[in-house]
């Protein structure tokens, strides 16, 4: 795995202060800003039987929790003003009243956001210290599996066809792009904000084709990389990028709807795509999906996972940020597509 730059100095963990988290005090509207979040000293619970106290090492910040930052009705709950935020996140075991979990152990769970997590240990999973914490939020973890998912049950893809990926330099993006070459695509293609992260998913990622979404109307540039139209597109992005895609689907073609993260900041609603009739013409789908509902393809996928980093099939690049004062300025940045892959916060 690769390391990109950090984006702040390494900070020494005083395990004798009291842990922080970061709070959310009042919701975004449109683009989050510092004034929406606060770190402040947590209150940690003494273990009840069953419990375990983690601290944590490392803490994903994802483009759905802008989502969760609003009070409108979605398929997870807001996050409740005043109080700690949650997501992604593993440590290592300071003191355990579960059995199965002892001192020292890593464990991957879901209360991100904070420095000292107490969690019921049947919500949390031991993970093998012999990959890096943060491959478990990442390639290993969900990201992969969300890339997986798409690819295998939603999009269905089969040897031979061509698939198209937004946010190609992204967490799941870049995981899309590698795994379908792993499963046979006969040609794979990125978009990506930046000349240097195209650069990175041709020549580091093994993609056939990326183009810079800024250069260009997309339907124009994706034409000129598919010519003869794509098979399957993992959607990042919406807007223009699904737009596009639509137009250049061929017969059969599939659309796994993922994420929109051009729309999250947005007050009032984005137009939809213009040529939904194509998908008369194309016999064609559009399916969106969450991880959540496709948990029970992770043990397929961690085997077949393995096999790929062993043999340089799938690759990983993240973007670290240090310390939990620095961990809005990680999510603002991953919002505003600043990383390189994975965008982990190190604590």
């Amino acid at each position: 795995m690769t390391d990109s730059t950090t984006a702040a100095s390494p900070a020494t963990t005083d395990t004798t202060a009291a842990p922080r988290e970061v709070r959310l005090v009042s919701r975004p509207v449109g683009w989050p800003t510092h004034a929406d979040f606060e770190v402040v000293d947590s209150e940690l619970p003494d273990l009840a039987d069953g419990q375990i106290r983690v601290r944590n090492t490392v803490m994903s910040v994802d483009p759905y929790m802008r989502g969760r930052m609003s009070a409108a009705k979605s398929y997870a709950a807001p996050y409740a003003i005043g109080e700690a935020m949650t997501g992604g996140a593993v440590g290592v075991v300071e003191e355990s009243r579960a059995e199965g979990f002892a001192v020292g152990d890593h464990v991957l769970h879901g209360l991100g956001w904070r420095e000292v997590a107490v969690l019921d240990a049947a919500s949390g999973r031991r993970v093998a210290a012999a990959a890096p914490d943060s491959a478990y939020l990442g390639v290993l973890g969900m990201t992969g599996l969300t890339a997986y998912a798409g690819l295998t049950r939603i999009a269905e893809i089969k040897p031979g066809d061509v698939v198209f990926v937004s946010g190609a330099a992204g967490a799941v993006g870049s995981a899309v792009g590698q795994i379908a070459k792993a499963l046979g695509a006969s040609r794979v293609i990125g978009s990506a904000g930046s000349t240097e992260k195209v650069r990175h998913v041709v020549e580091d990622l093994g993609f056939d084709a990326a183009f810079n979404y800024k250069d260009g109307p997309v339907s124009r540039q994706l034409r000129e990389a598919a010519p003869d139209g794509i098979d399957v597109y993992v959607d990042n992005v919406g807007g223009e990028h699904l737009e596009a895609a639509i137009g250049s689907l061929r017969l059969g073609g599939r659309i796994a709807v993922c994420g929109m993260i051009s729309v999250y900041n947005d007050t009032e609603a984005a137009p939809g795509p213009r040529n939904l009739a194509r998908l008369i013409q194309t016999r064609g789908r559009i399916q969106g999906f969450l991880v959540g509902d496709h948990y029970d393809l992770a043990g397929e996928y961690a085997k077949r996972a393995a096999g790929w980093l062993a043999s340089g099939e799938l690759q990983s690049r993240e973007t670290f940020v240090d310390g939990i004062d620095n961990a809005v300025d990680a999510f603002l940045g991953v919002l505003r597509g600043e990383n390189t892959g994975k965008m982990v916060v190190r604590l």
